[in-house]
């Protein structure tokens, strides 16, 4: 019966919730509409107020059998989880009334409540999201290494790197990384270390110093993270090094001469570490820095043979009896004599097998076999005192001296000599050897001679720029410092040298004066210019002087390149540039007269003029030129970090001088403040766009020397 009693004060409780709520509906409704926060309304304090309810003693608390629960239902409904008889009819839209001691969701087109259930209430606020947590890729083992290069690239970079652009791209190589070591694995060297150690070892071999590019001791730098990760620092730099003066060479040449003038090709640290990074082979692509060109290549393998493959100390080998190897025959064995001169023969000319060995065998011999081919004698194999006197002289320390010097002017040349659209065509002049070549694809197309600028003041200026165009018949704007230091003087002596030269003066109302040549035969530019524009205003052209072509040495101009064939050389230039023309040297003279005619290129040709004391000509043969400029001198003094008091008057010495003599102008004369001629446009207004104002060079010992930092 007490199951019973309390189920009927449920029920009677429900009808009277329900009762109040009808009556109350709309009022509610009203104020759910225009409160936003819930509260008891007044009717649900009337219905609190009105359901009697038990003292806790008199009523034990339900239990399981007092309800019936609809387990199909995923939300609890009160009027179907009470068991109880069929309600009376009631209006059809009444909403139904919940209990207030059951906990039941609301019901979704009640606007009367507004607030969540009592159970939702009761649930726990769901905890804000928390980000990732960020997982290393460090490996276990790399770790502490890792964090100690986080603190020394944070704190100490400067130490190792002194460049801005190259402390900035090692900081973001490792961070991207996670600070995980490149060169070691678990305190080990990696093959992308052994690889970059391998060739700083072999620097020697591009003509580079070791010694520039320190190597740090890995294992003994393995028993502490702190060691390990300053020897990872300290070969990155190196390695970083190693590109920078492969690529763009150990020197500036603003260090050597101001009439050097090459395109600036650094390299990009970042650029490098990726790419040593993620090479298959770290050596080479390090190696891949070093200059790509023939000329390079060449003159690397001749001072392999100088050094016989070897960079070590200079090793005198002692006169004594001839040594011959004879390899083995049916009736004798091989001969191979001993001789206690032998393991020093062989340190010196590079024989790494058996290097204690006393046998001269056939290895040795054919060391010694090349090595006289390389300085011109019989290539015999036998060490006679000739061979032994060539080995022993100081000229080959000189010529390996050349060659390195030749090695570094080959780094400032572009990476890409030729135009890409013309198949990597190009000219080179070469000025101490006093040759010009055309090449195309790789190879020599045309060669000819040329005469290049005298020593001093004069020299021919070393520069890579693209010629455009090719002038016939020009006319020569004679330059100031000419007009001065020349015809004025001859004009003091002879008032009529000029006429009897062709040349035309003319007088301006300022005062200044200029002298011109109208074209001809005996244009001191000849029938042809080959036009490059450059900041030293100089060019290749034609000559009335035949006759110095005969001569070895060839440096008498006033720093223009005089060519021998300019028809030919003309015609060939025209038809790489404009092959369906068909220009012939017959055609090229035929334009010949007293008007100018500009033939301009649709795709410029690049120039190069280099100064190679040292190169390998087409038949292999190494070859060796005069000194003519004094540049081989200043140069080598740099690379051995010479701190001659001499070493700024050397390169000082080998510098052109574009300053006008102390002597003063004559009376009522000064310079034309342009080069504009009455015959029409001049060639630097053709060049340059519009009259060329020349500022007269400071006077000599005002002149900037070049700065000897980099």
């Amino acid at each position: 019966m007490r199951d019973c009693s309390i189920n009927r004060a449920g029920f009677d409780r429900v009808l009277m919730a329900v009762a109040a709520t009808f009556l109350t509906v709309s009022a509610t409704s009203a104020l759910a509409g225009q409160s936003t926060t819930p509260r008891p309304s007044a009717a649900e304090l009337a219905i609190d107020a009105a359901i009697p309810r038990p003292e806790p003693a008199n009523v034990p608390p339900p239990t399981i059998g007092d309800f019936k629960m609809d387990s199909t239902a995923s939300v609890p409904d009160a009027t179907k989880a009470i068991d109880k008889p069929a309600e009376p009819s009631a209006p059809a839209k009444a909403p139904e009334s919940k209990p207030a001691d059951v906990a039941t969701a609301p019901a979704a087109n009640d606007p009367a409540i507004s607030a969540p259930p009592a159970a939702t209430a009761a649930a726990p606020a769901a905890e804000p999201a928390k980000e990732p947590v960020k997982v290393s890729t460090v490996a276990p083992a790399d770790q502490p290494v890792a964090d100690r290069l986080r603190d020394m690239l944070g704190t100490k970079s400067l130490r190792y790197f002194d460049r801005k652009n190259e402390r900035a791209a090692v900081e973001k190589f490792y961070a991207a990384r996670d600070y995980a070591p490149q060169w070691t694995q678990a305190g080990k060297l990696t093959d992308s270390g052994k690889g970059v150690i391998a060739r700083l070892k072999d620097a020697a071999a591009e003509g580079l110093n070791p010694a520039d590019y320190p190597l740090p001791d890995f294992v003994s730098a393995a028993a502490s993270p702190d060691q390990l990760a300053e020897a990872e620092l300290k070969l990155t730099a190196s390695m970083l090094d190693y590109a920078r003066q492969a690529q763009s060479g150990r020197m500036h040449w603003s260090q050597v001469s101001a009439d050097i003038l090459y395109p600036e090709h650094p390299t990009d640290p970042a650029e490098v570490l990726a790419n040593i990074s993620t090479a298959k082979d770290a050596s080479a692509a390090l190696d891949g820095y070093n200059p790509p060109h023939k000329l390079y290549k060449d003159l690397k393998a001749k001072l392999a043979e100088l050094r016989g493959q070897g960079d070590g100390p200079m090793i005198y080998i002692a006169e004594g009896p001839a040594l011959a190897f004879k390899a083995a025959t049916k009736k004798q064995g091989e001969v191979a004599p001993e001789d206690p001169r032998v393991p020093q023969l062989r340190a010196k000319l590079g024989v790494a097998e058996n290097p204690d060995s006393t046998h001269y065998d056939a290895k040795v011999a054919a060391a010694v076999r090349k090595f006289q081919e390389s300085v011109d004698l019989k290539p015999t194999g036998v060490l006679d005192d000739r061979t032994v006197k060539a080995i022993n002289s100081p000229k080959r320390d000189r010529h390996i001296d050349t060659i390195l010097v030749n090695m570094e002017r080959l780094r400032w040349l572009p990476r890409q000599l030729g135009a890409a659209s013309l198949g990597n065509a190009y000219v080179i002049l070469n000025v101490p050897d006093f040759t010009l070549k055309v090449m195309q694809n790789g190879a020599p197309v045309w060669t000819t001679r040329v005469v290049t600028g005298k020593p001093g003041k004069h020299a021919t200026p070393m520069l890579t720029e693209t010629m455009k165009f090719i002038t016939v018949n020009p006319t020569w704007n004679v330059p100031p410092s000419i007009i001065y230091n020349e015809y004025l003087p001859a004009l003091q002596q002879d008032p009529t040298v000029l006429d009897r030269m062709g040349l035309r003066l003319e007088r301006r109302r300022d005062g200044s004066i200029h002298i011109s040549q109208p074209p001809g035969e005996a244009n001191a530019l000849g029938r042809i210019r080959f036009n490059f524009p450059n900041k030293f205003l100089v060019y290749q052209h034609d000559t009335p002087d035949k006759h110095l072509f005969a001569k070895e040495e060839r440096a008498f101009s006033h720093g223009c390149m005089r060519v021998q064939n300019p028809d030919v050389y003309a015609a060939t230039l025209l038809n790489i540039t404009m092959p369906n023309e068909r220009y012939t040297p017959e055609r090229i003279r035929s334009m010949y007269g007293r008007s100018e005619i500009d033939l301009k290129f649709p795709t410029p040709i690049p120039v190069n003029i280099t100064y190679q004391t040292a190169f390998v000509d087409d038949a292999g043969k190494l070859q060796f030129r005069k000194d003519i400029y004094g540049r081989d001198a200043a140069m080598i003094a740099l690379l051995k970090n010479s701190r001659s008091k001499d070493l700024e008057a050397m390169i000082a010495h080998a510098q052109p001088s574009y300053s006008r003599p102390r002597d003063p102008l004559p009376a009522g004369v000064s310079f034309a403040s342009d080069n504009t001629f009455s015959s029409g446009p001049s060639f630097f207004e053709r060049l340059f766009g519009g009259p060329s104002t020349m500022t007269p060079p400071a006077p000599i010992g005002r002149r900037p020397q070049p700065r000897f930092t980099r």
